[in-house]
């Protein structure tokens, strides 16, 4: 196994400029104004990107784009699995540790995080604690209480953040709102999501922990990556990319793509926290996700709308076939529907182009004007919210997708407990399961806890 990291924390709070930027992390205060970097109209926006093998690495490259944008440092545990992207990029400076990047990097806007999920909410934090934009992959957190903190400390460093999830971007979200909106198919009760994964993505769901312990791959700091996961031996199972399937690293598909295919419900729903929750699924046991999941949510009524119960499907499990679905029409791999009083909604996965159910309502429909603002693209809004320093412009933004990935994670405690779990989001307590607490609120390893012991210590609206 590798040796610790060089910079502790006492060293990273020292040569950071986190003294001195008006925050205190106990109890994530500023002192009474934003701290986030300003980008000057004539300079380029630098952006450290984190996390640059895998996803990081085609989210590093849309950024890149944009000819106000420079790549101005990059990171990632894994050297040799990181060069075929890092190379793109010969004048910016490589580190393995994210720490010593945000140390010496003082020149830096923003970062753009794309590491497995256990490591988002850290990384996120310190680098929103010294003034930093965050551009960070989904899901957001790797806990519930890490979603809830990282929207914190977003909203009170004034920082601009957006969740790496494209589609809210898309037309297609914003058109199944206008239409729902109008009237479409009445009043909405209920919907159903899915997604096929985790399937061929990958194959660790339903697997316990490997007995073997063949060597760490020459430059991985295996240390490092594991970060706040209690230590382990390495294994090729976890990484790379084999992680989103252990509970300790990942969020399962759930991580993977409701924060896709289940978004428009909760951007149309306007849905906050479910009172309750049950799932059904394959054998689980307490190392990794079952390779499947059906998972029923509960909303309360809000506004003028009724409840809502809202079923997420998974590794390959499918809703109801809709009455009226031609039958020529498939439900494919991954998508959503409303039903409503007057009828159903149909769209592909990543908030795609919706369709009235039958055909045949769709051509007699009469579509309503377009009054939802578009987007110029989701990395671009984001670039331009950083710019403009106004964090509501990203609209996949912390303020958004931080309640979202909450409320989307309660889904996975029913697995967890195995019964209906009662939520009460004011407390963050599954009332009837108090021995859920470790999975809502997770241990860190020493060495390294959330930058500053930053932690709920006071009531979040």
């Amino acid at each position: 196994m590798h040796t610790p990291p060089t910079i502790n924390r006492r060293t990273f709070l020292e040569k950071s400029s986190l003294a001195t930027a008006g925050l205190w992390l106990g109890g994530c205060v500023t002192a009474g104004r934003s701290i986030a970097r300003r980008i000057a109209p004539d300079e380029k926006m630098r952006i450290g990107c984190i996390g640059i093998g895998g996803q990081g690495g085609g989210v590093t490259a849309e950024l890149a784009k944009f000819a106000d944008v420079e790549i101005a440092a990059l990171c990632d545990v894994d050297p040799a699995y990181a060069l075929k992207n890092s190379k793109k990029y010969p004048t910016a400076p490589f580190y393995s540790d994210y720490r010593e990047m945000l140390a010496k990097e003082k020149k830096l806007h923003a970062v753009m995080i794309a590491t497995p999920d256990h490591w988002h909410a850290p990384i996120s934090i310190a680098a929103m604690s010294l003034g930093l934009h965050v551009y960070c992959e989904k899901p957001l957190a790797h806990t519930i209480e890490e979603a809830r903190l990282m929207g914190r400390v977003a909203r009170e460093t004034g920082v601009v953040t957006q969740m790496g999830q494209t589609g809210h971007a898309s037309e297609g979200l914003r058109l199944t709102k206008e239409w729902i909106d109008a009237g479409a198919i009445g009043a909405v009760s209920e919907v159903h999501a899915w997604s096929d994964r985790p399937g061929k993505f990958w194959r660790t769901q339903g697997q316990r922990r490997p007995t073997e312990t063949p060597p760490v791959p020459k430059g991985l700091d295996w240390n490092l990556w594991l970060g706040p996961a209690a230590e382990r031996p390495y294994h090729p199972d976890y990484c790379p990319r084999q992680w989103r399937g252990w509970i300790d690293f990942g969020c399962g598909a759930m991580g993977d793509m409701a924060v896709h295919n289940a978004n428009p419900a909760f951007y149309v729903l306007d849905l906050d926290a479910p009172d309750w929750v049950e799932a059904e699924t394959a054998p689980t046991n307490a190392d990794t996700f079952p390779t499947w999941s059906i998972i029923t949510y509960n909303f309360p009524a809000k506004g003028r709308r009724g409840p809502i119960k809202m079923v997420w499907y998974d590794g390959g499990k499918l809703p109801p076939r809709p009455a009226g679905l031609e039958a020529e029409r498939a439900l494919g791999d991954n998508g959503i529907y409303f039903v409503g009083t007057k009828g159903l909604l149909l769209a592909p996965g990543w908030s795609g182009p919706p369709r009235l159910v039958p055909e045949s309502k769709m051509a007699a429909f009469e579509r309503p004007a377009k009054t939802i603002p578009r987007s110029v693209g989701h990395h671009r809004e984001w670039v331009d919210a950083c710019r403009a320093g106004r964090p509501e412009d990203a609209k996949a933004g912390f303020w958004y997708s931080a309640p979202f990935t909450e409320a989307l994670l309660v889904g996975l405690l029913p697995i967890y407990a195995g019964k209906r779990i009662q939520w009460d989001a004011r407390t963050m307590t599954a009332t009837n399961a108090p021995e859920l607490a470790r999975f809502i609120r997770k241990p860190y390893r020493r060495g390294f806890e959330l930058q500053g012991g930053v932690s709920l210590t006071r009531p979040v609206a």
